[in-house]
């Protein structure tokens, strides 16, 4: 209740200053980030929409109107407010790793890679692009560059449990059992759901190396 309640006024507080400034981005984008939190998304799109209306440069309130747009299952529109995000703020890793999630939501990896390499670029400590990255070489069977990018990703943070997993994945397909064997436990081991089908995969491997 006190979270609510802390929550509630928080709101009322950004309200009022908006009340004496209505043209401030920066405090829209902050009651619409409250709003949200309260999943009150209606009212959250139309504040993010005001926020970059007054702050056309306020990229991170493109990136919520994407998410929202997500959590509708609206890739484009989720797709649209991401390229706003990057054209509002040149070098804006998220957005073009927001970017790449959609293109790979798609099936759509050249795309992904494309917007994964500009993620890096702006930020080369990005390991969630990295990962991406990784999954995107995978589903376009360029496995070494798979593997590369799924080790960058793990060197940067070796507690990163779906590094593992793509890492695994890509091992595997090159004939690599034992390493992918390894790097699924690894996986596992960090709390990795992996996939029922590829487990029964490795677990005839398991026994015929035994």
């Amino acid at each position: 209740m006190a979270l609510a309640k802390n929550a509630e006024e928080y709101i009322e507080r950004q309200r009022s200053a908006l009340a004496m400034n209505p043209d401030c981005g920066t405090t829209r984008y902050n009651l619409a980030v409250a709003l949200l939190g309260q999943k009150k998304y209606d009212e959250a799109e139309r504040e993010f929409k005001e926020a970059v209306a007054n702050s056309p440069s306020l990229a991170e309130a493109y990136v919520q109107l994407g998410g929202i747009c997500l959590q509708r299952g609206d890739l484009d529109g989720c797709l649209a407010y991401n390229e706003y995000a990057v054209n509002a703020r040149a070098g804006f890793s998220i957005g073009y790793g927001n970017i790449a999630f959609v293109h790979l939501q798609k099936g759509e990896p050249d795309k992904a890679i494309v917007a994964l390499n500009k993620a890096i670029a702006f930020n080369e400590k990005f390991i969630q692009a990295y990962s991406s990255l990784s999954s995107a070489y995978f589903m376009n069977g360029e496995l070494d560059k798979s593997i590369e990018s799924a080790k960058k990703a793990i060197s940067l943070e070796p507690n990163f449990a779906i590094a593992y997993h793509n890492l695994s994945l890509a091992l595997f397909e090159k004939g690599e059992h034992e390493k992918a064997i390894e790097n699924c436990d690894k996986a596992i081991a960090l709390g990795y759901d992996v996939p029922s089908g590829y487990l029964q995969e490795l677990a005839s491997y398991r026994s015929s190396d035994k």
